[in-house]
């Protein structure tokens, strides 16, 4: 049985997070020919201060967009 870890920062909406569970199991259903309750989501949500994008973490350059603006 395919499992899929998504880990993304937080601060997607359920709604968003029900389309991305429903895509990804179809697909992977189709291309892995299994059946659709035969896939597993798990989502894996991260704070910003918990997640660094090149050596800076995400929560500094929120700040400092908003700084600019």
């Amino acid at each position: 049985m395919p499992i899929i870890r998504v880990e993304m920062l937080a601060g997607r909406t359920l709604e968003q997070k029900s389309e991305l569970a429903e895509v990804l199991t179809r697909e992977t259903a189709r291309i892995a020919r299994c059946t659709l309750t035969d896939v597993q989501i798990v989502f894996d949500e991260r704070a910003h201060a918990s997640w660094a994008v090149g050596g800076r973490l995400v929560s500094d350059h929120a700040t400092a967009h908003a700084e600019k603006n």
